[in-house]
């Protein structure tokens, strides 16, 4: 009860700054012209932009709301306003987005997850601590065919959290594990953040995107797989059973159909064989065929349930990448990428400090905002910066998507750990006790890809050039 009522009050002193902003902007108080012109736009921008947050806003109202309010005190024309939000999702390359997410729905209902499930016990199972294991590794599959970690949770989660728990492991560790592996699915391509960064950056080829992201995500799935092992050992958590030959042969066939959608993906594209949106097509295709007539785990009616929820995440994604394209608009206008880059400068010239300063900021922003609207605001900010440094747009790319990926499993907005929780029934708060040495492998992950380009570079540049 108390906390309702402070949460009330929040929104309440939320609500009654805005106001009280706008109206001395409207009305040009002294203390607003006393301001330098750009200054004081970009006060009002962020000032609406996260106090309508804090009210409940929408975060893609609220980048439009925000964008157009300080173009109507810059004197902007409206209609420019309109314009940008028009042409940010007036872009062929945009239209691979649908297709990945309607892929990965068709993939997480149609029980592509659970195959995949059974052949992450053949590789891993035996280890110490096995299933903890295979799901690490599932989530490596499955989240190289979805494409999302709130897939991934959803559906793998749904399956190994309650396995591991009745074969002794803590439920806490569990979920713990289910979400930070989860976050595989944001590096290991096919992403759909990927290509929303290649917008942001200006036209980032997807192909290098995609092809730099095997190697990091495999890292981080490797690092997480260490930490389960030691703990899995201390713990004394068993081992899978073995599965006769017969058994495990079956296995790999069935699932192999499943992968196989991420193979033709890559290998489309790094061939030329087709474009990124040609291959998310290809990609609905194919799981649609797998899962109708060879699963045989979906039915017509079923079927639109599926395009019913890809159609609502779609129109999400689709109107924030909008509404974020007039906010980076306003942005350009008042300089602010070049003011936060002068600022960052002046702090140190050391390049590797700065970037360490980088990775801390954007670890600090991915624990506040979500994923998609964090790219798209940050990339013109922070690109020139780390170009400027000697970084690749492609390196960043990656290293961005690592630390907003970090951001996705921490508090207080972290999506994926707020599902993982759901779908374990439990709270933040224990979770939090059992998930700390896996955020250490992930920052240890970050760091060696952010100094050491051959990480991202190595088929990044060979492949996807």
């Amino acid at each position: 009860m108390k906390a309702k009522i402070i949460s009330r009050l929040l929104v309440f002193i939320a609500l009654f700054s805005l106001l009280g902003i706008d109206i001395a902007f409207l009305l040009n108080l002294p203390i607003v012209s006393n301001l330098q012109h750009n200054s004081a736009g970009t006060i009002l921008l962020l000032s609406n932009f996260f106090l309508t947050l804090m009210i409940g806003v929408p975060i893609s109202l609220s980048l439009g709301f925000s964008a157009l309010i300080t173009a109507f005190y810059l004197k902007v024309p409206a209609m420019i306003i309109f314009q940008k939000i028009s042409a940010g999702i007036n872009s062929f390359s945009l239209t691979a987005i649908p297709f990945f997410i309607l892929a990965g729905q068709i993939m997480s209902e149609g029980g592509i997850a659970s195959q995949i499930v059974e052949f992450s016990k053949l590789i891993v199972g035996r280890i110490r601590g096995g299933l903890a294991m295979v799901n690490i590794v599932a989530s490596m599959f499955f989240g190289g065919v979805s494409g999302s970690s709130v897939a991934d949770v959803s559906s793998i989660g749904a399956i190994l959290i309650p396995a591991m728990e009745k074969e002794g492991y803590d439920r806490e560790f569990s979920v713990a594990v289910t979400v930070t592996s989860s976050t595989q699915g944001i590096i290991i391509p096919p992403s759909h953040n990927m290509i929303i960064y290649s917008l942001a950056a200006g036209g980032v080829s997807i192909g290098a995107l995609f092809m730099a992201g095997y190697i990091p995500g495999i890292m981080v799935g490797i690092a997480q797989m260490i930490v389960a092992y030691i703990i899995a050992r201390k713990k004394n958590y068993p081992r899978a059973e073995k599965v006769p030959l017969k058994e495990a042969l079956r296995i790999a066939r069935n699932s192999i159909l499943g992968l196989l959608v991420a193979i033709i993906i890559i290998v489309g594209i790094v061939a030329g064989i087709f474009t990124a949106t040609e291959a998310s097509v290809v990609a609905v295709v194919y799981a649609m065929v797998i899962t109708l007539f060879v699963y045989r785990s979906l039915n017509l009616k079923s079927l639109v349930t599926v395009f019913k929820n890809a159609t609502l995440t779609i129109a999400q994604v689709l109107f924030l990448i909008a509404n974020a394209s007039a906010f980076s608009y306003i942005m350009a206008y008042l300089r602010i990428p070049y003011t936060v880059a002068h600022g960052l400068l002046q702090i140190t010239d050391n390049k590797y400090l700065l970037m360490l300063l980088i990775n801390g900021v954007l670890l600090v922003l991915g624990m506040i905002m979500d994923m998609a609207p964090l790219i798209l605001i940050v990339t013109p900010v922070l690109l020139p910066i780390v170009t400027q440094l000697g970084w690749s747009p492609i390196q960043f790319g990656i290293i961005l998507l690592l630390n907003l990926s970090i951001g996705l499993c921490t508090p207080p907005v972290g999506n994926t750990l707020f599902v993982g929780c759901a779908v374990g029934k439990t709270t933040i708060e224990k979770v939090m006790k059992a998930i700390w040495p896996f955020y250490i492998a992930m920052i240890v992950v970050l760091l060696l890809v952010t100094y050491v380009p051959w990480f991202t570079m190595f088929l990044g540049s060979k492949f996807g050039g």
